[in-house]
């Protein structure tokens, strides 16, 4: 069937909305009608160049919410009609790490970037007018009205919560709420810094003061940023780094923050380097925020990592596995504990990806979201 998408046919590139073939669903698999879809700054990394798929044109998106409306032959436990968010890290329930809790390790993680089914690399779902295949961003492609993806990429919702607000907990609400949480293991009473607090960030923020840090400092040289920092939970905002490194210190006698958390829309080694600046002796900087694949080397001390027994913790999609804990947030979203609507800065249609993301850079939205009609 016909459908429209938004897809980028080189990097660097923008992003355009064009007309596309959609496949039908096949065993394992569903078609889903989108309801709205997060824009991700892992997305826009793909029309920057930073990270590179295996195949261009590249359909974006993988923050969504939407309707089933046709599901694969012997494929049983989905329904038309039934509702879900997409998971950008699908889940086979049988490797290694599925069997002991983290799901966000699934070894089908590995194939992200490839565009194609997980299980046939080379078979494609999406495809342009003259028949040439179109890579779908983590196997789903939500930058698009309609789009077919495996059902170990989506998890089932409740039917009278808001897709529109739910559907950015396929991304940025559980990698930066997990950050702080699981990754970061906050605990009552500590001293939290989130060094920026855009669209994963801000959700770092709730996750620490949810956790029960007495003081979660944010750090952003975006004032509006900021200020939406300390509406959702931080006590103090700084726009310079250095400036909150040393309040951190001043509430804890010198010693420094619990816990640091990078979530730098591109991160680069010397926002770690900060980070790890920032914390205590046997304190935990959490790495979350991604830069250009090709970049390594963290200007950190190696006597102070040693002799201080400092953890420097990687975190993918914070730690969370996404068919537990995408119900619960949307129960915790249910009983007021997590915020969701207030993370919505604009709304935009489909053929306005390109414009989200120039907002995006210009520091005017936490997060936008695309409706589809």
């Amino acid at each position: 069937m016909k459908t429209r998408g938004a897809i980028i046919r080189k990097a660097p590139g923008t992003y355009e909305t064009v007309d596309l073939e959609l496949d039908a669903p096949r065993q394992g698999e569903i078609r889903v009608r989108m309801v709205a879809t997060g824009m991700c700054h892992s997305d826009d990394h793909f029309a920057t160049g930073d990270m590179v798929p295996a195949v261009y044109p590249w359909l974006g998106g993988h923050e969504g919410g939407g309707v089933v409306e046709a599901v694969g032959p012997h494929t049983p436990g989905w329904e038309v009609g039934d509702h879900i968010v997409t998971s950008f890290l699908p889940s086979c329930g049988q490797c290694r790490w599925c069997a002991a809790g983290m799901q966000n390790l699934c070894d089908l993680g590995a194939t992200l970037l490839m565009g194609g089914r997980f299980d046939d690399l080379g078979s494609y779902r999406v495809h342009l007018d003259d028949g040439s295949p179109v890579g779908q961003m983590c196997g789903l492609g939500t930058f698009a009205e309609r789009t077919v993806i495996s059902t170990q990429s989506a998890v089932k919702v409740p039917k009278d919560v808001p897709l529109e607000k739910i559907c950015l907990l396929g991304c940025a609400v559980g990698t930066g709420w997990g950050s702080s949480v699981n990754a970061g293991q906050v605990a009552a009473g500590d001293v939290v810094m989130v060094m920026g607090v855009g669209g994963v960030g801000i959700n770092a923020v709730q996750g620490a003061r949810h956790a029960g840090a007495d003081h979660v400092i944010a750090v952003d040289p975006v004032e509006f940023k900021r200020e939406k920092a300390l509406e959702l939970g931080a006590t103090r905002a700084f726009a310079d780094v250095d400036e909150a490194i040393e309040y951190g210190r001043s509430l804890t006698d010198g010693q420094g923050c619990d816990v640091a958390v990078v979530t730098v829309g591109r991160t680069t080694g010397e926002h770690i380097g900060r980070g790890f600046a920032a914390i205590r002796k046997a304190g935990t900087l959490v790495c979350t925020g991604i830069g250009d694949m090709t970049e390594v080397g963290i200007p950190a001390p190696i006597t102070e990592l040693v002799t201080y027994q400092k953890r420097i913790q990687g975190t993918h999609f914070g730690s969370c596995s996404p068919m537990g804990d995408i119900p619960r947030q949307i129960q915790m979203y249910r009983d007021g504990r997590l915020k969701l609507d207030e993370l919505i800065t604009k709304e935009y249609s489909l053929d306005q990806v390109a414009s989200a993301y120039e907002d995006m850079h210009n520091g005017t939205i936490i997060r936008g979201v695309v409706r589809f009609d």
